[in-house]
């Protein structure tokens, strides 16, 4: 006689994971996530520079663990802006800081930029029943 504990798939009658599937589930989520927040990146830089320019980095750090809740590692920040920089997305202004006169960076959206990030908003999905 076949299984059919888990042919009906309505929300009410699927039985729980086992301790094997919850953990491949886990895993796979977790997994996914990451993926999700390395291309979701840009465009969380890109819109929060256009919101707080001219910003500085440490601004954006604050700004996308506020808007997102993610954990990033400056490392992880600070690659992210320089590929913006370098496909000129993204440019920046060395400025004297107040009192010390040490030079930090100013970051600004480039026309190209804005123009990129209306694009991502304009094809962005949202998961339907959510």
């Amino acid at each position: 006689m076949a299984d059919t504990s888990r042919t009906d798939t309505s929300a009410e009658s699927v039985a729980a994971p086992t301790p094997e599937e919850r953990e491949w589930l886990d895993h796979r989520v977790e997994t996914w996530v990451e993926t999700y927040k390395k291309s979701m990146l840009t465009p969380v830089t890109l819109s929060l520079v256009a919101t707080h320019q001219p910003a500085e980095i440490s601004t954006i750090a604050e700004a996308v663990t506020t808007a997102t809740g993610w954990q990033i590692t400056e490392r992880g920040l600070y690659r992210t802006i320089k590929r913006l920089q370098d496909s000129e997305l993204l440019q920046s202004t060395a400025v004297a800081a107040p009192r010390t006169g040490a030079k930090r960076k100013l970051l600004t959206l480039t026309p190209l930029g804005a123009s990129f990030l209306d694009g991502i908003r304009g094809n962005l999905v949202e998961v339907p029943g959510g």
